[in-house]
């Protein structure tokens, strides 16, 4: 017997030993399936005998074992995106993995398709409004058909999608190994510059001035009005910065989803993502995605232009006025999610 495969055998053993010993306390435990077989099945870590869904080819088979002999361009850079994941995980391993055991609710941002075997972890602002739209689509059996119908408020509703953490555990490895997990990651600072203009920037949003608004201006201005702390509707992006980098507010609570890193919003160095998407090749990627799915004839990722997007030009404007020792602090808030996703420094940086 292969020594591979008597090391396969050996981790499921231990895997049934920690489940039955954690199921009391609903203490998830995720094995990195990537970093154990990814040498000896490059092509396809899940092996060849994936289950197909209703008598078609799975999304993992069409990713993993193309019809096509050849790779097409489209594979082999989804296959450096997640070499390059794999390789910061390894490096980083101190600080990317502290955290070896995940609790369910570590998954709620990660929504399931069960008629397509498809694992979509959201992060906000790279998004996730369509792509919750289009797993409506996807989930809904027919209920819905086109995306850009569905209200965005709508998409965001919980009830609408089911999340991988309302799953018993042996459920979640089960899906974990043998569905198509895909996310979609953008430029750091320009999703965090993104997040301050919607939720502190929009005077609709008093739910994020009246929890997060006044907190930080409190902190962070000195000589705040009565009324500025009051209603927390004119933070500005400085303060905002002082706030992410403050030790205290990392003590307090977790970030807020939405400025949130990716690697700990989706856990990429615990959970192996088959396709990683991104913001700047957003249609090209999502369209991949459905393809793989078997829906791509019909279901296309919806476009439209949106005057008021978030622009690298815009993001460079909003760091003028933050001093070097708040950048460098910041990046390193950050720096994981930058590697990971070969993002490399902005220019305009001016780091210490």
């Amino acid at each position: 017997m292969k020594p591979a495969l008597l090391e396969v055998m050996r981790m499921n053993r231990i895997c049934r030993m920690v489940l039955a010993t954690c199921l009391g306390s609903f203490i998830l435990v995720i094995f990195y399936f990537q970093s154990m077989l990814h040498p000896v099945m490059r092509r396809n870590p899940f092996g060849v005998d994936i289950c197909c869904r209703k008598g078609s080819r799975s999304p993992l088979q069409e990713l993993y074992n193309p019809m096509q002999l050849e790779l097409s361009n489209t594979a082999v850079l989804h296959q450096m995106r997640r070499d390059q994941v794999t390789d910061t995980c390894r490096a980083n391993s101190a600080t990317s993995r502290k955290r070896r055991v995940l609790t369910p609710n570590d998954l709620k941002h990660l929504v399931v398709d069960e008629d397509h075997e498809l694992i979509y972890c959201y992060v906000p602002k790279v998004a996730c409004t369509n792509w919750k739209r289009l797993m409506m689509v996807l989930t809904g059996r027919g209920k819905y058909s086109d995306p850009m119908e569905i209200p965005a408020n709508e998409a965001h509703v919980s009830a609408n999608l089911k999340t991988l953490n309302q799953y018993s555990i042996p459920e979640i490895n089960h899906r974990l190994k043998s569905y198509m997990k895909f996310l979609f990651v953008r430029e750091p600072f320009e999703r965090l510059v993104s997040a301050y203009r919607n939720k502190f920037t929009q005077k609709y949003n008093i739910s994020f001035h009246k929890r997060y608004g006044t907190k930080i201006i409190k902190r962070q201005r000195k000589n705040a009005t009565q009324e500025a702390l009051r209603k927390g509707d004119d933070v500005k992006f400085e303060e905002f910065v002082a706030y992410l980098i403050d030790p205290h507010t990392q003590r307090e609570e977790p970030f807020n989803e939405h400025w949130q890193t990716v690697y700990s919003l989706c856990h990429p160095c615990h959970i192996h993502y088959d396709l990683v998407g991104k913001y700047e090749t957003l249609e090209e990627d999502s369209n991949y995605v459905l393809q793989l799915a078997g829906v791509g004839s019909y279901l296309k990722f919806p476009t439209y232009a949106k005057s008021t997007r978030t622009t690298d030009e815009m993001t460079t404007e909003f760091f003028q006025n933050i001093s070097s020792e708040h950048q460098t602090q910041l990046y390193e808030v950050y720096k994981l999610d930058f590697l990971m996703f070969n993002y490399s420094v902005p220019s305009y940086l001016k780091l210490e």
